[in-house]
């Protein structure tokens, strides 16, 4: 079997900078080290941390006080509402959002607060959108065309003349965004689009669909909980494609498979990458 890796794979900037801010906190701090929710969507490199001692907090149980503790924010970004809570708690914030996601925080509100009836395109329950939401509580998530063309009406209904706006989740596929916005825009033709989907998932995106042209059958390494993982995988689909997130998850009917091409999501460790590809070939 020949197995041959995207052009682009694995750690994005944002991802990269988070694991490498709980890293330099794990080492320096004499005090415990919190993560609020998990600091990127993979298991492995989770568990890397929190073998090191990362201790993963929860919304829903958070200690009443956090006194010298580190609590760091993880990559997608939290609510304002939650960051006054883990300030108030005594924390000691390390914050690793993503630059882009906090971009996308920072603009959602700039927006709202000049009148704008803001969009949302992405999983209304994922982190970073979950985050963003916080800083604009009236602003509509839509997950896809039919839900956006439909919260669109029903705006139109309250407001026919409101000013709209569209931001992305950061992973989301330029595609979904570009179809997102058309069925917002035959009700609101002047919806402002704002580009906010990250230049690194677009790269991924892209390496895959050179790859799928070349092999037989595709491997997608990360988590599942990654929402940029699972769209590669969607992209795969065109041929036999897996998402695996260790080697043994590895399905054995890939030996029927001559070429077999390798990619990864943006949360996924070199490390991860490089045990996946040694089993493949093996």
């Amino acid at each position: 079997m020949k197995v041959i890796r995207a052009r682009v794979l694995g750690y994005c900037m944002g991802v990269r900078r988070a694991m490498d801010m709980a890293d330099a906190a794990l080492l320096v701090s004499e005090s415990p080290v919190y993560a609020m929710g998990p600091l990127i969507h993979n298991p492995q490199a989770m568990k890397t941390l929190t073998d090191r001692g990362l201790v993963v907090l929860d919304e829903e149980t958070l200690p009443p006080d956090l006194s010298g503790a580190s609590v760091i924010i993880r990559a997608h970004g939290i609510t304002p509402r939650l960051e006054a809570a883990l300030t108030n708690s005594g924390a000691t914030l390390i914050d690793a959002t993503c630059p882009r996601v906090k971009a996308s925080q920072m603009k959602v509100r700039e927006l709202c607060g000049t009148g704008y009836r803001v969009f949302l395109a992405g999983e209304k329950r994922h982190g970073e959108i979950i985050g963003i939401q916080g800083y604009a509580p009236d602003c509509i998530v839509a997950g896809d065309p039919v839900l956006a063309a439909a919260a669109a009406e029903k705006l139109f209904a309250e407001e026919p003349e409101a000013r709209t706006a569209l931001l992305g989740q950061t992973t989301i596929s330029p595609d979904e965004y570009a179809a997102i916005a058309q069925a917002i825009g035959r009700v609101f033709p002047n919806l402002h689009v704002i580009n906010t989907i990250c230049r690194a998932t677009g790269d991924r995106q892209d390496s895959l669909r050179e790859l799928a042209a070349r092999v037989d059958a595709v491997i997608v390494v990360g988590g599942r909980e990654s929402a940029n993982t699972r769209r590669l995988l969607a992209i795969a689909r065109d041929k036999p494609a897996w998402l695996v997130e260790s080697p043994s998850d590895i399905p054995g009917e890939i030996t029927a498979y001559n070429t077999v091409g390798l990619c990864a999501g943006a949360s996924t460790p070199d490390g991860l990458i490089d045990a996946v590809e040694q089993a493949l070939c093996e």
